[in-house]
C-alpha cells in the first residue's frame, strides 16, 4: 500500500508539473506578444516625439509670421489713419470752396423776373421763332 500511496503522490506531483509547464508555455506566449507590443509602442512613440518637433518647429514660425503681419498690420493700418486724417481735412476745404462758390454764383445771378405766365409763354414762343428764322427753318 505504500507503494500505490507513493505512486498516486507522484503522479499527482507529475500532473502539477505538466499544468505547470503549460501555464508557463501560456505566459512565454503572452511575454512574447507584449515584447513585440513594446516594439511598437516604442516605434509610435518615436514618431509621435519627432511629429511633436515637427509641429514645435512650425508652431515657433507661425509665432515669427503673426508678429511680422503684427508690425505690418500696424504700420498699414497707421497710413491709413493718417490717409484718412488727410481727405476729411481735404474734403472739408472742398466743401467749403463749393459753398464759396455756390455764393459767389448765387449773388452774380441776376434776379428773375416777375411776369405772368402768360407773357412767360409769349416770351418764350417768340424766341422760339426768332430762332427758327435765323436757322432758315421759319416758314
Amino acid at each position: 500500500m505504500s507503494h500505490v500511496f507513493g505512486l498516486v503522490i507522484e503522479s499527482l506531483v507529475a500532473v502539477l508539473l505538466l499544468l505547470t509547464i503549460a501555464y508557463c508555455m501560456m505566459l512565454n506566449t503572452r511575454l512574447k506578444r507584449l515584447k513585440a507590443d513594446e516594439q511598437s509602442l516604442k516605434a509610435t512613440i518615436g514618431e509621435l516625439i519627432t511629429a511633436t518637433e515637427i509641429a514645435e518647429r512650425a508652431i515657433g514660425g507661425l509665432k515669427h509670421a503673426v508678429r511680422d503681419v503684427n508690425e505690418n498690420l500696424g504700420n498699414e493700418i497707421a497710413t491709413a489713419t493718417e490717409l484718412t486724417d488727410l481727405l476729411r481735412h481735404q474734403l472739408a476745404a472742398g466743401d467749403s470752396v463749393l459753398e464759396r462758390l455756390s455764393r459767389i454764383a448765387s449773388a452774380a445771378r441776376p434776379a428773375p423776373p416777375t411776369m405772368s405766365p402768360a407773357k412767360a409763354i409769349a416770351a418764350a414762343a417768340q424766341a422760339f421763332a426768332e430762332r427758327r428764322r435765323v436757322d432758315g427753318l421759319a416758314a
